[in-house]
């Protein structure tokens, strides 16, 4: 496998864009990698675009990718529509990792777009459910928020976590989000306004769950030889790893054993472990998610998260950074889009332009996205580690 950069990234503001086709914001973010890489839309050899629930929304259920590379002048290329979940954004920056890393092709393009608001919420919740084994679940009434309740109160129950500490995630990447311009919200809250906000399933409450978002996100991918010419300061992929659950009936849910295992993967493949990180951006779709996938990937021990929390030591200036971002919490999550926009906020630090956010000497990043639930578990995680 050979040696792949990063040299170009691009991401929208997320947020509510009813009026603005998925198209143009996927042609903002393409373009902006474009121009950052400082290369042609005619040098991209091959493409793949990430979204998940654009069909069922408004029924533009393929070609997506042809249809956004296309407002760019990328044409006549192998591209590849990718679903994956909330994992489906960077699920198309492996399959753009792979295909460069492979010596098929030497300049990739990776993209994540979605809107999710379309001015009904049940289209978006609907859509959202598909997430789900919806026979047995989804149409039993198993949302997102249901799922994500019943784990947290298993991990409380187990780890001894309070509602306090859960709440602190929240108040952490909202601060966050103050410092990103591109985040959906940009405006801090208080442990109280977190608790007290309504409830949506206990014991998660509205500013403890992440919010419907639009925006796009892309990627330029290059070999080693292609980086030289345009680029000296590239962003190394050192690895990435995608792992399935096992949906075992007797499984523990406090705990994501994909994750032990993709962390585990791409922490081998990179040489690398989590005490040589210096941030990470998780996916944080509610707080309780963010204790559990930083402590299923080895980033914290076991049952020790709420401790750190307690203590800042996620905080940008802290131990290990968590979400300096603002997390799928404040900057949204447009679910496709995710996936590429983490690998543009961990390239963004790695490079030192991430502006009043800047994790100081950030040399390696990792970014963690899962998605789905099916029986109890995640169906799909995604994980790279990035380096200068």
């Amino acid at each position: 496998m050979r040696d792949v950069a990063v040299i170009g990234v691009g991401m929208t503001k997320f947020g509510k864009f009813l009026e603005t086709p998925i198209k143009e914001l996927g042609r903002q973010a393409c373009w902006e990698a474009i121009k950052d890489a400082g290369i042609s839309p005619k040098d991209i050899q091959i493409g793949y675009v990430g979204n998940a629930c654009l069909g069922m929304i408004t029924g533009q259920a393929m070609v997506l990718g042809q249809i956004i590379l296309k407002e760019v002048g990328v044409r006549g290329i192998p591209i590849t529509n990718v679903e994956n979940a909330c994992a489906s954004g960077s699920s198309a920056f492996r399959e753009a990792w792979m295909a460069v890393a492979s010596g098929m092709y030497d300049v990739a393009i990776a993209v994540g777009a979605e809107k999710l608001y379309a001015g009904d919420t049940r289209l978006s919740t609907r859509a959202l459910a598909g997430g789900t084994e919806v026979e047995y679940e989804a149409n039993l009434g198993l949302t997102m928020p249901g799922h994500w309740a019943l784990r947290a109160k298993r991990f409380m129950e187990k780890y001894g976590t309070t509602r306090e500490q859960l709440a602190k995630v929240s108040v952490k990447n909202h601060k966050n989000g103050c410092f990103n311009p591109r985040s959906q919200y940009q405006k801090e809250c208080t442990l109280e306004e977190v608790l007290y906000s309504p409830m949506i399933a206990d014991p998660l409450t509205l500013l403890s769950c992440n919010p419907l978002g639009d925006g796009a996100a892309a990627a330029i991918l290059v070999s080693k030889e292609v980086a030289a010419k345009y680029t000296t300061k590239p962003i190394w992929v050192a690895a990435s790893s995608l792992s399935s659950g096992t949906y075992d009936l007797d499984r523990e849910i406090a705990r994501n054993q994909l994750e032990e295992v993709a962390g585990r993967q791409a922490f081998e493949m990179a040489g690398l472990g989590p005490e040589d990180l210096d941030l990470a951006e998780v996916h944080d779709c509610f707080t309780i998610a963010e204790f559990m996938r930083v402590e299923g990937l080895g980033l914290v021990p076991e049952g020790e998260y709420g401790r750190w929390v307690d203590e800042g030591r996620s905080e940008i200036g802290g131990q290990l950074p968590v979400n300096p971002s603002g997390g799928l919490l404040a900057k949204g999550h447009p679910v496709g889009a995710t996936g590429v926009a983490q690998m543009a906020e961990v390239v963004w630090h790695l490079r030192g332009e991430a502006g009043q956010r800047q994790v100081e000497g950030a040399k390696v990043g990792l970014a963690h996205c899962s998605g789905g639930g099916v029986a109890s578990d995640t169906p799909a995680c995604c994980v790279h580690i990035l380096k200068k």
